[in-house]
């Protein structure tokens, strides 16, 4: 029973809770939570009392050393986030490496996913999908995100928060497209759940009247697009292009990653080699 336990517990409906991650909470020595209160409500529902210890963003590190230190010993401890797995778009993936340093072994015991979720009822043809979890909030390194998947063909999944998701659904549909399908699943396996489905231009348009709320998981078509191959002549002639019109290396560069599979990035060094 020693070693480290990621326990996935319900990403809403307390129904989903599975009997072997109830035994396992029941048998562990120690459970280390993302939100001692909120995993405390958990623990009361299935009658469950074992220590509790907090295991969160803001103090993952201090708490290392703590765990190891415990799991070394013997002890047998669970990993639980405030839903869904530990590790997934939450704490958990620095433990989880030191214990794979360490030696010490780690069990997952699995439980409901808002991506896979959200992914089987998108009705968005696609067999594979790529999972995004949370884009960066602002600035470069999220526009640089946002470029990475532009090309994307497999389905792309994203979790967002309801205050930022009209500012999110502005983003990808300059980036993607709007017509770009869209399926948007609110609040899942809870009382209030809503799956929308539409494209990002509608997607916009419909939350411009209705006010976002509860946790949102994004479910968005691939590009189905093939993109430009071009040779490097050809992309400096379309870079040197786009430099006569008036715009700036770093301007072309996004210009032209619009419309090829490399980043802006890749472009922009090599319009670094051109004469003004």
């Amino acid at each position: 029973m020693a070693g480290l336990y990621l326990v996935g517990t319900p990403i809403g409906n307390l129904q989903d809770m599975t009997l072997r991650a109830i035994q396992t909470l029941k048998d562990v020595d120690l459970i280390a939570a993302e939100d001692t209160r909120h995993t405390g409500k958990l623990l009361q529902q299935f009658q469950i009392d074992r220590p509790l210890i907090s295991y969160h963003h803001h103090n993952r590190h201090e708490r290392l050393g703590e765990l190891l230190s415990r799991l070394e010993g013997g002890a047998a401890i669970a990993l639980v986030s405030d839903a869904g797995m530990p590790g997934i778009s939450d704490p958990g993936s620095e433990l989880v490496q030191a214990c794979a340093e360490a030696g010490i072994p780690v069990t997952p015991i699995p439980g409901v996913s808002a991506c896979v979720t959200a992914v089987s009822v998108a009705g968005i043809e696609g067999d594979r999908f790529c999972f995004e979890g949370f884009l960066p909030q602002k600035g470069k390194e999220r526009q640089e995100r946002l470029e990475q998947v532009q090309n994307e063909p497999r389905l792309l999944v994203f979790y967002e928060a309801p205050h930022r998701l009209r500012q999110t659904l502005e983003d990808l549909e300059t980036v993607l497209g709007g017509d770009r399908p869209v399926t948007l699943g609110r609040e899942l396996t809870k009382r209030f759940e809503e799956i929308w489905r539409g494209t990002l231009q509608g997607a916009i348009a419909y939350y411009q009247d209705h006010d976002p709320k509860g946790e949102y998981t994004l479910v968005i078509a691939g590009d189905s697009a093939p993109s430009r191959q071009l040779s490097e002549a050809a992309l400096k002639s379309e870079l040197q292009a786009l430099m006569q019109q008036g715009h700036s290396r770093s301007q072309a560069s996004r210009l032209l990653a619009q419309s090829t599979p490399l980043s802006r990035r890749d472009l922009y060094q090599l319009a670094l080699t051109l004469t003004d």
